[in-house]
C-alpha cells in the first residue's frame, strides 16, 4: 500500500475510511468486553495478524504501528492502573 493512502488531516474522511474505522473499533470493543472466544480472536487480529491488520488500518487511514503501540500500552497496564482510572 502506498503512503498516500494514509489519512491526511486536510482531506475529508471517506465513507470507506469510516467503514474500516468501524471494523477496527468493533475489534477493539470485542477485545475489551466480548465473550472469551471473541476476545481471543480480536486479540489475535489486533496483536498478531500483520497482513490483514495493516491492510485494514491503511484502508481506515490509520498508521498500524502507532495503533498497535497504543493498544499494547493498554494491554500492559496493571489492573490497579485501570481501577485508578475508573475511580
Amino acid at each position: 500500500m502506498s503512503m498516500t493512502m494514509l489519512h491526511n488531516a486536510d482531506a475529508e474522511e471517506t465513507a470507506e475510511q469510516k467503514l474500516w474505522r468501524a471494523v477496527i473499533a468493533g475489534a477493539v470493543e470485542e477485545w475489551v468486553s466480548g465473550p472469551l472466544r471473541t476476545k481471543r480472536e480480536a486479540e489475535q487480529f489486533l496483536f498478531q495478524d500483520d497482513q490483514d491488520f495493516r491492510t485494514v488500518c491503511y484502508s481506515a487511514g490509520i498508521n498500524p504501528e502507532n495503533l498497535r503501540s497504543r493498544l499494547e500500552r493498554i494491554r500492559n497496564r496493571k489492573p490497579t492502573d485501570s481501577a485508578a482510572m475508573a475511580a
